[in-house]
C-alpha cells in the first residue's frame, strides 16, 4: 500500500513542480473531443513546445495546496487536461483558444500565468496578443518611424530646392 502512496506524492510534486516553474499553466476540459481532434490538439501544442497532460483532480487539488493556488480548485471539476510551458507565456492561451474557436467542445476552465491565478478573461486577451516574434516586429517598427520619417522630410527638402533651383 505504501507504494501506492509514494507513486502518488511523486505524481503531486512532478504538478506542484510543473505548476512553479512554467510561465504559463491553462487548464482545459476536453469532453466532447475525439481521439483524432486530441491528437491534432497535441500537435499543435508540442510544436509550440507546450506540454499537455491528464492528471487526476485530487492529485491536482493537492499539487495547487502545495504551490499555494487554491483559488483554481473551483475548476477542478470533471476531466481536466493541464497545459505547461516554461518558455512563452503566450504559447499555450494561443494554441488551445485558437483551437477551441475550431472545436466548440474545448473549454478552457482557467490557469496560472506567471505564478499568479488568471481569470478566463485574462487568458483570453493573452491569447490575442501576437507571439514574441510579432512583438519584435511590432517594436522595430516604432523604432524605425522617426528615422523614416527625417528621411521623408530630408527628401522633400531636397526635391524642394531642386525645384526653386530649376
Amino acid at each position: 500500500m505504501s507504494k501506492v502512496i509514494d507513486q502518488k506524492k511523486q505524481v503531486v510534486t512532478e504538478i506542484a513542480d510543473k505548476l512553479r516553474e512554467s510561465q504559463s499553466t491553462i487548464l482545459v476540459d476536453y469532453r466532447g473531443l475525439d481521439v483524432a481532434e486530441v491528437t491534432e490538439l497535441r500537435s499543435q501544442l508540442r510544436e509550440a513546445n507546450v506540454e499537455f497532460k491528464v492528471y487526476k483532480n485530487t492529485m491536482t487539488r493537492r499539487a495547487v495546496e502545495e504551490t499555494e493556488l487554491t483559488e483554481l480548485n473551483d475548476v477542478l471539476v470533471g476531466p481536466t487536461a493541464i497545459a505547461f510551458c516554461n518558455d512563452d507565456v503566450i504559447a499555450p492561451a494561443k494554441v488551445l483558444n485558437n483551437f477551441a474557436k475550431d472545436h466548440e467542445a474545448l473549454e478552457i476552465k482557467g490557469g496560472v500565468i506567471e505564478g499568479k491565478v488568471a481569470s478566463l478573461e485574462q487568458i483570453k486577451e493573452l491569447a490575442n496578443l501576437p507571439n514574441y516574434e510579432g512583438l519584435l516586429s511590432m517594436l522595430l517598427s516604432v523604432l524605425q518611424a522617426p528615422v523614416r520619417n527625417f528621411a521623408y522630410a530630408t527628401k522633400a527638402v531636397a526635391e524642394q530646392k531642386e525645384e526653386q533651383g530649376a
